[in-house]
């Protein structure tokens, strides 16, 4: 099935269960995707996470509700899948800039969310560098921190400006952000700043070591400014790569940027020629 395809029909799902208590699991397996998968391709695709598209979807429609008929606020809540009225207007007020009830009293301004519509276009037809590559397992040193998907691509950010900025950048430089969700599920996963371990060298308080598992990796050069260029072949991967893939499909839940040594360019990461690398473990079918 074409991404285009299962995301219409993800789509239509969730209209169809907007009220429901449904799962990114359930969503996925309706498309017959695996989670994790469909996860990241949707996010990538769409800009923003499943979770985030139908809070924003359900918090549209509760506001719609409100305004037009004479119901309570805490029956909106309960429909839309809020355990009670301070969640609810937690929820509702951050997404509105207004609180439930001043919504119904006052008739104040609200936002719209309406539905994903995809509109197909004529794609591919380039080339897309990358090499099979058979690799042992390995060990990194670094610092790891636990993210949810939701947001994840704002605050990993400042994950790394504040290793930095507490001068961690003398044990480990950033070789390597390693993506780690092993149980390839639907909401947390681990990131970790990591260069290759030496296990001659002691380990640093508060940094830890981890054993990446040997696979056979897709390996994606990626050449200019960061993170345009990373996430630019990213969503190549993701949206256009993996789906046409016949041979190969994920085979777990790791990712990997590799990142050369900045000061290799003259404008460091921010440099037109600057390299770095995306690393997916792949399978054959």
């Amino acid at each position: 099935m074409e991404w285009a395809e299962s995301i219409s029909k993800a789509i239509e799902y969730i209209e169809e269960n907007i009220t429901a208590d449904i799962s990114v699991e359930d969503i996925a397996k309706h498309v017959n995707i695996s989670a994790f998968y469909f996860q990241k391709g949707f996010s990538l695709l769409c800009g923003y996470t499943i979770t985030e598209y139908i809070r924003n979807r359900r918090l549209a429609l509760a506001a719609g509700e409100l305004v037009a008929g004479n119901v309570k606020v805490i029956d909106v809540a309960m429909k839309y899948g809020y355990d009670s009225p301070d969640s609810f207007t937690k929820a509702f007020s951050r997404f509105h800039g207004a609180t439930p009830s001043m919504v119904q009293k006052n008739s104040m301004m609200m936002k719209s969310f309406v539905p994903l519509k995809i509109k197909l276009s004529l794609e591919g037809g380039y080339s897309m560098d990358y090499r099979l590559t058979k690799k042992d397992s390995f060990t990194v040193m670094g610092v790891m921190k636990k993210f949810s998907y939701d947001g994840a691509k704002e605050v990993i950010p400042d994950f790394w400006k504040e290793h930095y900025e507490k001068g961690n950048g003398k044990y480990v430089c950033g070789m390597f952000g390693v993506n780690i969700d092993e149980s390839m599920g639907q909401s947390e996963f681990e990131y970790m700043i990591a260069d290759a371990y030496n296990p001659a060298i002691d380990i640093p308080e508060g940094f830890i070591t981890k054993t990446i598992p040997a696979f056979t990796w897709a390996v994606f050069p990626c050449r200019g400014a960061m993170p345009d260029a990373l996430q630019d072949v990213n969503t190549k991967i993701f949206s256009e790569w993996l789906p046409a893939l016949k041979e190969y499909e994920f085979a777990a839940g790791y990712c990997i940027e590799m990142y050369d040594d900045v000061s290799k360019y003259p404008k460091g990461t921010g440099d037109e020629n600057y390299y770095s690398e995306i690393w997916i473990p792949v399978k054959k079918k």
